[in-house]
């Protein structure tokens, strides 16, 4: 959700009181950091509204049969359909072809194509990642390979490209490949997928996953029948709006959690029934995840797998939350990446937005309970504090440095002898002495991101400053750094950007400085392809575990949100019951963290309640450096 951010779920600030040091405590934002319920930014958004509405139409067209398709141009002339060639969709009739034999090879050393290719962040697995770039909505599909390369971070070297420039035999070169159907094809728009991944599709012996659109491509490519018998269900005759409606479908149950699915009405492009096929002659499909519509009561497959093909019916990165079905996507790829791993649930705290107006008193308090539980955590510090227009200082402005601040500094570093780790929270976490969207006060505002609340109580991106650049950004790390340095504080190596939100030229400066970021990022158009990066168009993602992401920075987990006990800009309380059922949902991830921050001007008890329930769960809470393991 950064309203924009196609990953859902983030918040930004909300209106809470706070002491924060001020003379008279005044209602504030208190400095939420987030995603909202769409995790497309407005534009891309409006790309996906139209892109429901044109693809149902078609769906409509496949289901009478009446849809026709132009096939790919294939690169081998023997096997290509001759250029202009259409026939309806259902067209090829069933073969009685027999069921190919499975083709296993091992990973060759050949150059792998030119394409972003991720560092691994744990040595071993490699993923193809291929995407739609055609049609009217082609731009959405780079942002949902994003956020698949994102997490196939976590396993290992990551190649993503269009699925257009695929050719013969690549799906040999990888450990598994995941293709994202986000055009669907037909009418004005020609298959794009080439006519050699549908046949490598089946006849590899490595996974593939398939999210989405364009399977029953794949069937009438191959022969149905061939593909029934391969896989034991028919794509051609399977269908997102059965009975003429997408239904409501509302959440998912994997491996023992109800997920959850919310969907805006008119943006929801169902999930695809697929049609199971038993008897003599079709093997066993594994449904891996059910989805429950709540009009109706009724179930049906929200993910399968027989063979080597695991199909995800929908894709899983509009509209998301904390605890919604995307993460049963994010443990099903280690069933295609690192199958062996073990069972271990970790947990993950720290102390927000801590400033040189912060309260000693408060945070020795949280440093004491924390250290009685032996609790690693860590501490996220602005640090320079600055008040331009004097909004909580009686007209005043007000800039107070952590080396002006002592008693701060004493309480700090009693905390890292507490089980803290130093984190760096920004420079000034505000922008310039403009309201950004709030007060333009450290803490409460944007300070990489332009933002205002619109007439509706919406916070709105508005995209970067107009001064945005690589040296503008550095300029503000090494101030960052030469306070801490002046404070007599060790240098922090673990970043998280004030509110989330940056552009693709900070964050890469971010990664640069820092081992690390801990955070929820935005990913924009332009950054797989290498063209001019689009500050318009993005999405918004968070993690349940670490990950090399398509800026080449190890980003650790954020994934619960935060304690927030008052409703801001439209999002409701959040409070320890459901950060506690967030870490519920995501026990769903085999190795994941649950993750969550906690400003320290709130009491201890919250705080208290929190931990105890996600430790009830089975959760062992580690230290920041120990996410990354």
């Amino acid at each position: 959700m950064v309203v924009a951010a196609l990953l859902g779920g983030l918040g930004i600030a909300g209106i809470a009181a706070t002491a924060e040091a001020a003379k008279t405590p005044i209602p504030k934002p208190t400095g939420k950091e987030g995603i909202h319920a769409i995790s497309l930014s407005p534009r891309s958004a409006k790309d996906l509204t139209a892109w429901t509405k044109s693809r149902l139409a078609l769906e409509k067209q496949r289901k009478a049969h009446t849809l026709v398709i132009r096939p790919a141009v294939a690169a081998d002339a023997t096997k290509a359909a001759p250029s202009g060639a259409t026939a309806p969709l259902s067209a090829p009739a069933k073969t009685a072809s027999t069921r190919p034999a499975v083709a296993r090879t091992t990973r060759t050393a050949q150059a792998r194509p030119a394409a972003l290719k991720q560092a691994a962040a744990s040595a071993g697995a490699s993923a193809l990642v291929l995407y739609d770039t055609t049609g009217p909505y082609g731009q959405l599909g780079e942002l949902y390979a994003m956020a698949v390369s994102n997490l196939a971070g976590h396993f290992g070297t990551v190649t993503a490209k269009p699925v257009s420039s695929y050719t013969a035999g690549m799906t040999e070169q990888y450990t598994a490949t995941f293709y994202i159907g986000s055009t669907y094809y037909g009418g004005s728009v020609p298959d794009a997928v080439p006519a050699a991944f549908y046949r490598d599709a089946l006849a590899t012996g490595h996974p593939v996953t398939w999210i989405g659109d364009n399977i029953w491509n794949m069937a009438n490519s191959v022969g149905i029948t061939q593909f029934e018998q391969h896989y034991g269900w028919d794509p051609t005759n399977s269908y997102f709006a059965p009975n003429g409606t997408v239904g409501n479908i509302n959440q998912v149950a994997y491996k023992g959690q109800t997920l959850t699915r919310s969907i805006p009405a008119g943006q929801d492009g169902g999930v695809l029934h697929p049609a199971l096929l038993t008897g003599p002659g079709y093997p066993q499909v594994n449904q891996l995840a059910q989805a429950t519509d709540a009009n109706s009561g009724t179930t049906s497959p929200w993910a399968i797998r027989s063979g080597n093909l695991t199909y995800v019916g929908e894709i899983p990165f509009t509209y998301v939350s904390e605890s919604d079905r995307v993460v049963a996507f994010e443990d099903l790829l280690f069933d295609s990446l690192a199958p062996a791993t073990a069972e271990r649930h970790r947990a993950f705290v720290r102390l927000e937005d801590i400033s040189a107006k912060s309260d000693p008193a408060q945070l020795r308090a949280m440093a004491d309970y924390l250290s009685s539980q032996n609790i690693p955590y860590g501490i996220n510090v602005i640090p320079i504090y600055t008040d331009p227009k004097g909004v909580y200082n009686n007209g005043t402005p007000e800039t107070v440095t952590l080396a002006q601040a002592p008693q701060v500094v004493a309480a700090l570093q009693y905390m890292l002898a507490h089980g803290a780790v130093l984190m760096n929270h920004g420079d000034t976490h505000q922008y310039s002495n403009v309201n950004n969207p709030y007060t333009g006060v450290t803490g409460d505002d944007f300070e990489f991101f332009k933002a205002h609340v619109d007439t509706s109580n919406n916070v709105v991106y508005d995209g970067p400053p107009p001064e945005d650049s690589t040296a503008w950004a550095q300029i503000r790390i090494t101030q960052a750094l030469a306070a801490f340095t002046a404070a007599g504080l060790p240098r922090p190596t673990l970043w998280t950007t004030p509110h989330y939100a940056a552009s693709a030229a900070d964050y890469r400066v971010f990664g640069q400085n820092y081992s690390a970021r801990l955070e929820r990022s935005l990913y924009f158009a332009g950054t797989l392809n290498g063209g001019t990066v689009d500050s318009s168009r993005y999405i918004g993602q968070f993690f349940p575990y670490a990950v090399k992401d398509v800026y080449g920075t190890t980003v650790l987990p954020e994934n619960l949100g935060n304690y927030e006990p008052l409703p801001y800009n439209n999002h409701p309380a959040r409070l320890p019951a459901d950060l506690i059922a967030s870490a519920k949902a995501n026990l769903a991830v085999r190795d994941g963290v649950a993750s969550f921050f906690y400003h320290p001007y709130y009491a201890v008890d919250p705080l208290k309640q929190t931990i105890d329930g996600i430790r009830a769960l089975g959760y062992t809470f580690v230290g920041p450096t120990d996410l990354g393991r």
